[in-house]
């Protein structure tokens, strides 16, 4: 068995494409050699900056056979006295084959002729070269160009490419390229190591590029520097700031790691610490060292109990111009450390109330006003939800507070030139200016969650802030007419509904969302006239959008398929799913444990086989009362007083639902499985569907009134 090298030897490539160019690759291959039946042992794709290789290990020379059957004319029709007949001799002529080759084979519908087709398989190498400009051109990405005159389009320029079965040159082409691209065994080494060499076999790639400077293998590469960072001499003083996103940023930023070890002047310490952080690992992808044991103040207003003046590195270069890279590196540090100093010192000279009125000099959005205006509806909106919330009138003030100086800082210099420091920046600043701490943590933290594993504001200033300002994106954009669609959301919509809802969950907080968009889309009503809102449209499409962020936040809590329609599958419950989100979260959780203990199976055949009769019934799903639609003196068996009692015993816990509530009436209606299931197969069962017209509608409302008990926890008609 052979191997078979490919590399597409580039410019320097964006370090966001690694990932993506090896996933498409090798779903591009794979699909490809699986249908051709070429057998392999193994596909790796991996990148350096300069390159994408390709590596098929263990490809047979051939592709296999392909083995396909026809099937003919009944044998009575092919054969007689044993001799092929016209149609056996015309069917075996249509596939180049003579009649006596034809097989005979029973089928259910009695005995046919067959024929056996064999394609011979084909040699591996004229396969590949028709597959292989198709896999170089079907990599795709953000920014793809041309280049020369060319037509072709990639990343970055193509510069050469190895195509290599074994020891052999697999030569292919590449049309719309300017210039031309040589298909040979040349590669290049990491850029200081020389000019060209050439790569002897498949099989010794990778060794070979070692021996000219790079690590080929983007995972021996991410290890190799992760091992870099954890292993300094020092390590017990700082701790090293080094994110997974980073840690494979600077993978595919460089071809041959190499640690160095750099520091900046004390004075910068004076800066706050997120500043700093911001700037190094940024901007410049540098891993900031921080101090081991030490409690990080989010509104720290400078970093010298928590940074060192010193930072760590992965430089591309080589160990003999390792001083050289150091001081170019610092010196480059120190101009952007100057820069935001500057810009902090020319914002301290503003107030943070002067800032809030240069917002009217900024459009939000076409047709929504400036950033003042969109201040003042989140204005709104947190006042509404704070008062819903109950807050003492203290904390509404406060909370109107964190909304009014929110977006401040997105008119600063330092968001300016570091948009990343929204929030942190205005949050310091205003602290600076002497505002209290907690009015600061809630402009500092009314941007989170980012998402499902973020940590919410930690107090209920910033979570109303927070909820105020991704209510209000949503009603605005949804106003101006504009939906997320597919994979397109330009205003993160869908990442502003997942938001409400994680922070009601994980705070536990009742709202009624149906009210909030009710009351919200009234009074967007009156803000923009000339949008000619309707209301009840409007209405409905933000109720089902909610509805399906429900269902897909549920499903990243693995939250089982069958259980979330139950919940929240049917559109129709839309409206009280959304008067309480954080009770479908509740009852989810219910459900999934009733499962995991054995107790959903019973009582869901006894719920689904009564739903099932109950639709039969005019009782209306809000009815939980036996006594108003049950006459006992209908009853003829136990069974039917047994049942009747059990729903009396549970009418109490099914009103005025809370979450005690819930969990009684599950566990009771669990419990009485039994009883419930006799009134079907017990020895004194009842026929429900009788002949007597007055005993069946009894025994129907019976089982309507069950429904509608259970349906306050889910539509149990719908779990598997």
């Amino acid at each position: 068995m052979s191997t078979y090298l490919l590399e597409i030897g580039t410019e320097e490539l964006p370090a966001d494409l690694a990932k993506s160019v090896i996933s498409q690759l090798e779903l591009n291959v794979n699909n490809d050699l699986n249908s051709a039946q070429i057998k392999y042992s193994e596909i790796r794709v991996t990148t350096t900056p300069r390159r994408i290789s390709l590596l098929i290990e263990g490809i047979a020379p051939f592709s296999e056979d392909k083995i396909e059957e026809r099937k003919g004319p009944p044998v009575s029709q092919a054969f007689h006295e044993g001799k092929p007949t016209k149609a056996a001799i015309g069917f075996a002529k249509r596939f180049d084959l003579l009649p006596d080759v034809l097989e005979i084979r029973e089928t259910p519908k009695g005995s046919f002729v067959f024929a056996k087709l064999i394609e011979k398989g084909r040699p591996v190498v004229s396969l590949l070269s028709e597959y292989l400009p198709n896999w170089i051109s079907q990599i795709k990405g953000r920014r793809f160009m041309r280049w020369g005159k060319g037509e072709f389009r990639f990343s970055r320029p193509i510069r050469w490419i190895v195509s290599l079965l074994d020891s052999e040159i697999l030569p292919f082409t590449i049309s719309g390229c300017d210039p031309e691209i040589e298909i040979g065994n040349i590669s290049r080494p990491h850029r200081l190591h020389g000019s060209v060499f050439h790569i002897n076999n498949a099989k010794t790639y990778e060794d070979q590029l070692q021996g000219a400077g790079v690590i080929v293998d983007r995972q021996r590469r991410l290890l190799f520097i992760n091992d870099l960072v954890a292993n300094q001499e020092i390590n017990n003083k700082f701790f090293p700031d080094l994110s997974d996103q980073l840690l494979n940023e600077l993978t595919d930023l460089v071809e041959s790691p190499l640690l160095i070890h750099g520091s900046f002047d004390e004075s910068f310490l004076d800066l706050p610490p997120e500043v700093l952080s911001t700037v190094m690992k940024v901007h410049q992808r540098y891993i900031p060292l921080y101090k081991v044991n030490v409690d990080f103040d989010p509104l720290s207003l400078d970093s010298r109990n928590i940074l060192f003046p010193s930072f760590l590195c992965i430089s591309n270069g080589l160990s003999s111009a390792k001083q050289s890279i150091i001081l170019g590196n610092e010196k480059v540090l120190k101009a952007r450390f100057s820069d935001a100093s500057f810009f902090i010192k020319s914002d301290l000279l503003i107030s943070s109330s002067s800032r809030i009125e240069t917002l009217q000099d900024v459009t939000f959005a076409e047709g929504l006003g400036s950033l003042y205006d969109r201040v003042n509806r989140i204005k709104w909106l947190t006042e509404l939800l704070s008062t819903k919330f109950k807050f003492t009138q203290e904390d509404i003030d406060k909370s109107v507070k964190v909304a009014h100086f929110s977006k401040h800082d997105l008119v600063s210099n330092m968001v300016d030139e570091f948009p990343e420091l929204q929030g942190i920046i205005g949050s310091k600043y205003l602290l600076h200016e002497g505002e209290p701490i907690d009015i600061c943590l809630g402009v500092l933290e009314h941007y989170k969650p980012k998402g499902v594993a973020d940590s919410l504001p930690s107090n209920n200033l910033g979570n109303a802030v927070s909820l105020a300002e991704r209510f209000e994106l949503l009603f605005s954009i949804f106003a101006k007419g504009e939906r997320p669609t597919g994979s397109s959301d330009p205003y993160a919509l869908r990442r502003a509904a997942n938001g409400i809802l994680l922070i009601l969950w994980k705070k536990d907080w009742k709202l009624n969302i149906n009210q909030v968009i009710k009351d919200s889309l009234i009074y967007w009503n009156k803000l923009f006239p000339s949008m000619s809102i309707d209301i009840s449209v409007l209405t409905c499409e933000l109720t089902e959008f909610f509805r399906q962020r429900i269902i897909s936040l549920l499903e990243d809590k693995e939250v089982e398929f069958d259980i979330i329609q139950a919940i929240a599958g049917d559109t129709t419950s839309t409206s009280k799913i959304l008067d309480d989100p954080t009770d479908v979260d509740f009852r989810a959780s219910l459900l999934m444990d009733m499962r995991t203990n054995n107790t959903l199976k019973l009582l869901q055949a006894v719920v689904t086989r009564a739903s099932k009769l109950a639709s039969k019934s005019s009782i209306s799903n809000d009815q939980i009362d036996p006594l108003n639609f049950v006459d006992k003196s209908l009853f003829e068996k136990d069974c039917e007083i047994q049942m009747f009692n059990v729903l009396e015993q549970l009418k109490p816990l099914a009103i005025n639902i809370d979450r005690i509530k819930y969990k009684l009436l599950a566990d009771g209606l669990a419990s009485s499985a039994d009883i419930l299931s006799n009134f079907f197969d017990g020895e004194e069962s009842v026929m429900v569907m009788t002949d007597d017209i007055n005993l069946r509608n009894n025994r129907i409302n019976l089982l309507s009134i069950l429904r509608n008990q259970s349906l306050i926890i889910a539509d149990f008609s719908k779990l598997r």
